[in-house]
């Protein structure tokens, strides 16, 4: 089959941006904020979730719960009935859509092939030059989950974190998997502690199980951990 060098070269272009893109991961990056005055044994740690009055038959807030149940779970918690519970856990959440505005260049390509530039054509010493910047407006969405846990029968809060991302990402729920894992991540964190969490993107938009990498030094002390976040 015969083809132009344009077509050629388009060809070319999209097979060599196959293949850097067949090897890279994607990450969701949450920035985590804790405080705390934790002093719990795994021994003491059973809990209940607490609801406010207008949030007691709320199916949303019960799917959330249960993820963060999870992830509770891997940290040796164990959710009883409430009058049983040493701990009362309360979530927060939300999520909030802004838009962005890029400028983004136009590229204009004046010479024929096989001179379309590198890397794609090494002997090429020229490309596409940009004659005219254009601006596109994107949606973009932050999405937020805290995790407040208090002592039940004194009511002091001894631990609270946030977790809060963004991205293109237009629904909380297939957010929440990723900001409860990253929450919890390494708990309980110290007082004041700032991170950034890196979890590796699942394609049906759940938690992978692949452990994530760490991401951007945070400040304040961590508690040590073999996997999640970075210190």
């Amino acid at each position: 089959m015969n083809m132009n060098p344009w077509t050629r070269h388009a060809m070319l272009v999209l097979a060599a941006l196959t293949m850097l893109l067949s090897g890279c991961t994607t990450y969701v990056t949450t920035q985590v904020t804790a405080f705390s005055e934790w002093t719990g044994s795994d021994a003491t740690r059973t809990y209940a979730f607490t609801r406010e009055p207008d949030q007691r038959n709320n199916l949303e807030l019960t799917t959330y719960e249960r993820i963060v149940a999870n992830e509770l779970a891997t940290h040796a918690f164990r959710q009883v009935d409430s009058a049983q519970a040493r701990y009362l856990v309360g979530l927060s959440y939300g999520i909030r859509s802004d838009m962005v505005t890029v400028a983004e260049p136009v590229y204009y390509n004046p010479w024929p092939a096989p001179y379309w530039g590198r890397p794609f054509d090494p002997w090429g010493p020229w490309g596409p030059f940009p004659t005219a910047y254009v601006n596109q407006s994107y949606p973009i969405f932050t999405h937020l989950l805290g995790v407040r846990i208090t002592e039940r029968a004194t009511g002091k809060e001894v631990y609270h974190v946030t977790a809060r991302n963004s991205g293109a990402e237009s629904s909380l729920v297939r957010a929440m998997p990723y900001l409860a894992r990253s929450a919890l991540a390494d708990f309980p964190l110290g007082n004041g502690v700032v991170r950034t969490v890196k979890i590796p993107l699942d394609k049906n938009a759940g938690a992978s199980n692949e452990t994530a990498v760490p991401a951007a030094a945070a400040s304040g002390p961590a508690a040590a951990s073999s996997a999640k976040v970075a210190q």
